[in-house]
């Protein structure tokens, strides 16, 4: 059975992540191999092999660690006690703050997501869906109260703010103008002007 650490004291599944994630980022999924993985993370095929089945687990692995943490985070946000424009606020925010936090794993996905095989599509699809309803719940909650307008159908609403989510990779600078924070700030509030009544 292979070790947990080997070594270094970083977990190797996380060890085998962030040198995939690097790797692909850099090169592409398709033209990164397992060995060169293995080497980077300083770890034997054995034991990516005990810990994901295949390089595909690999990439599937870097969105959907991502997503967890942004369902875990938007579940947060629904549940608070709080009016539903200041949920909905942190939630859009939010989503554009984890995206920028783990723009290389963002960017591969929607680079390499048709790598993956239509069982492994449909599994994240099934995720992402769940976190775009939770997400429409929000906007149906204000929309039902008259917090917010219901002239534009709530699935167009949540279309326009993950469109905007999923191009970040496409034109987001760490060393730009505005921090992962400011840009947040002005996606959340665009996105609370277009519901206003």
């Amino acid at each position: 059975m292979a070790r947990t650490t080997e070594g270094s004291g970083v977990p190797v599944p996380q060890r085998l992540l962030a040198a995939a994630t690097r790797l692909f980022a850099e090169r592409g999924y398709d033209r990164t191999s397992v060995q060169e993985i293995v080497e980077a993370a300083g770890v034997t095929k054995g034991a990516l092999y005990h810990y994901f089945g295949s390089k595909e687990d690999l990439l599937q692995e870097v969105y959907s660690r991502v997503l967890r943490l942004q369902q875990e985070r938007l579940d947060a946000y629904a549940d608070a006690d709080a009016p539903v424009e200041d949920r909905l606020r942190d939630a859009a925010a939010d989503v554009v703050v984890t995206t920028i936090e783990n723009l290389d794993d963002a960017s591969i996905f929607f680079r390499s997501m048709h790598h993956l095989s239509p069982e492994k599509h449909k599994q994240v699809r099934a995720e992402r869906r769940r976190y775009h309803e939770r997400f429409r719940a929000l906007v149906e909650e204000g929309q039902r109260a008259g917090v917010f307008s219901s002239a534009t159908p709530a699935d167009l609403v949540v279309d326009y703010h993950f469109g905007s989510v999923h191009h970040l990779s496409t034109w987001y600078r760490p060393d730009g103008p505005l921090t992962p924070e400011e840009v947040a700030a002005h996606l959340a509030d665009l996105l609370l002007r277009a519901l206003r009544p």
